[in-house]
């Protein structure tokens, strides 16, 4: 019984190996066609880019239609603030269904919740309202901005100031959870962290070319800001604290100092601030995105952060398999 069972599987075992090699063949052909997919342990990135991208256009038809089911008296400031929050829904599902077909928490793209509004959201939020006061002080000295007077008095004020501080919030948290969520962690998989940087702040400057009152230097400026913020997420681990400086710094201009933000003057801020002289040097009506002085200003912050957070902390190393935490960014 022994000896039939083994000349059986013999038998069997040779059929398969055929003189020809076929099942060789065949079985190469298979090995190839799975590392076109798949890496070791998962999809290669560029699949599972290419899902999240599938998954999120699929949701923005949604998005869409329900933006198209708003009341028709609403105002284009709740059209605007209502987008945003589908949005950032949109993006969030999309990385929720992400993580769980990659076995991974929404944390590892860099938004853990127990973090929100945090140690280094306030952080974040301090270094932008300093820089922008030391930014607009320099133009004061220099004759190219002038402060205004105060525009909003009592019950105004802390209205205005709320209501504007949970918009710029909503706005920065869509944005970097947009542009430096799940697609840069998983392009920084593929091609490395600062490649994958330099792309997505690419895209995020080339969206600011629908704001009708950018140019060119506040484009470029907008790249830069982008840059910015991936520096942060780099060095402080999670989108927090460049959700902050984004927040904070939208507030400080458009509020507190009644200032063009990419274009864009809003109504109800607490100053009337006012630029003066060439715009390339004061921004104008753009805003401080439009003036060379803010490049520098960019620049500064970028040395800042290096030197008062010098070591790596994103992507963590048990979900990237990258840069392990506390390494150099050279």
């Amino acid at each position: 019984m022994i000896k039939w069972a083994l000349r059986r599987w013999l038998g069997k075992f040779e059929r398969e190996w055929n003189y020809d090699g076929s099942y060789m063949r065949d079985m190469i052909v298979r090995g190839r066609l799975h590392n076109q997919f798949f890496a070791p342990t998962e999809l290669h990135s560029g699949w599972r880019l290419l899902i999240f991208v599938v998954i999120v256009a699929g949701l923005m038809v949604v998005k869409a239609a329900i933006i198209r089911m708003l009341p028709h008296f609403s105002n284009a400031a709740f059209t605007y603030l209502a987008d945003k929050i589908l949005k950032f829904a949109t993006f969030l599902l999309a990385s929720w269904i992400m993580a769980r077909i990659e076995a991974r928490r929404i944390s590892d793209y860099g938004l853990p919740w127990r973090k929100a509004l945090g140690r280094q959201f306030w952080l974040g939020a301090i270094a932008a309202f300093i820089g922008l006061a030391g930014f607009l002080a320099t133009l004061r000295v220099a004759g190219l901005f002038h402060f205004g007077g105060i525009a909003l008095h009592g019950a105004e004020t802390w209205k205005w100031g709320t209501l504007y501080g949970f918009g710029f919030i909503v706005v920065a948290l869509e944005e970097e959870f947009h542009y430096r969520g799940y697609g840069l962690y998983t392009l920084t998989k593929a091609i490395g962290f600062w490649p994958a940087a330099a792309l997505s702040s690419a895209i995020f400057a080339y969206s600011h070319l629908d704001n009708p009152g950018e140019n060119w230097l506040g484009v470029i400026n907008a790249g830069a800001g982008g840059l910015l913020f991936c520096l942060l997420l780099r060095r402080s681990g999670n989108l927090w604290m460049p959700i902050g400086f984004h927040a904070l710094w939208d507030w400080t201009q458009s509020y507190f100092y009644g200032i063009p933000d990419s274009g864009h003057t809003l109504p109800g801020h607490l100053f009337s601030g006012k630029f003066f002289g060439p715009m390339w040097l004061s921004g104008g009506t753009v805003g401080p995105e439009g003036s060379l002085l803010l490049t520098l200003l960019l620049v500064l912050f970028w040395f800042g952060v290096s030197a008062c957070l010098p070591e790596v902390q994103y992507p963590n190393s048990a979900s990237s398999g990258h840069l392990a935490k506390g390494s150099s960014d050279n």
